[in-house]
């Protein structure tokens, strides 16, 4: 079953400043060969349940190390026989309007 995976983690006992940690987690997901897209509010990955779960855990374990308190959450949407769908999605939202919109 394709995933979307849409997560957002964020240590709570470092500041306003979380940048370095945000950094170190993208660094999971890019090294992960998911197709991927960063977003301002949190990063969506394409892939198999398990395989995109498992990048979730690396990331989560990877700020575990230094961070006593972390928030995530996460949004799935699961679609069986589908794939390409992390481009797919605004390709159909671009056709129905007839026109190119912003992406992150």
């Amino acid at each position: 079953m394709s995933v979307l995976l849409e997560f957002s983690m964020t240590p709570l006992d470092k500041g306003e400043s979380v940048g370095d940690y945000v950094a170190r987690s993208l660094d999971i997901v890019d090294k992960s060969g998911l197709d991927y897209r960063l977003n301002p509010m949190g990063t969506v990955l394409e892939g198999e349940w398990d395989e995109v779960m498992d990048v979730v855990k690396k990331c989560y374990e990877r700020m575990s190390q230094d961070c006593s308190r972390i928030s995530v959450s996460i949004k799935i949407d699961a679609r069986r026989n589908q794939s390409g769908r992390l481009a797919g999605k605004i390709d159909s939202v671009e056709k129905r309007l007839g026109r190119s919109v912003r992406k992150s």
